[in-house]
């Protein structure tokens, strides 16, 4: 059985350069992994939102992402606040998931993050980097980040 990787993250990818460059990862992505998108639409919300209202929008969005989330899969919330890894750490992370599970999902929030609840119901949380990345970019950044890791633990020579 082959390695499955699930990315579930908001559905509005409107820029066809974000999408060619997911394409193209998940392309090389393909020699390593099954990889699967499981897409939910994030709640809308006014350009200025009280705190109120990012709370009551990321409380909608969690149902739609838990039951987005496979069960067998080691599970990780990409969020500000998780661990840093380097990618030596995110490609050992990314073969223990694979080895232990064989399957991972990695959960991307909306403009407004991850409800408490999803990343509760997650093994870890992860952090991309110590900026803010919009939910586009975090993907491709996420989906290169699995590429190097994959590519790392098969030895190859796409890491430097």
């Amino acid at each position: 059985m082959m390695f499955r990787i699930t990315v579930i993250a908001p559905s509005d990818m409107k820029e066809a350069y974000f999408r060619d460059a997911c394409a193209e990862y998940a392309k090389r992505i393909s020699a390593f992994a099954e990889l699967r998108f499981a897409e939910y639409d994030a709640a809308r919300l006014p350009d200025d939102p009280s705190d109120r209202e990012i709370d009551a929008a990321l409380a909608a969005e969690a149902p739609k992402i838990m039951r987005l989330l496979p069960p067998r899969a080691r599970k990780f919330a990409l969020c500000i606040e998780g661990t840093r890894p380097d990618s030596a750490e995110l490609a050992a992370i990314v073969a223990a998931a694979r080895d232990e599970a064989g399957e991972a999902a990695f959960v991307i929030g909306s403009s407004c993050g991850l409800h408490k609840s999803v990343k509760d119901a997650c093994d870890a949380r992860v952090s991309l980097s110590a900026l803010t990345l919009p939910h586009r970019l975090a993907r491709v950044v996420l989906l290169e980040a699995l590429y190097r890791s994959l590519s790392i633990s098969a030895g190859r020579k796409y890491h430097k």
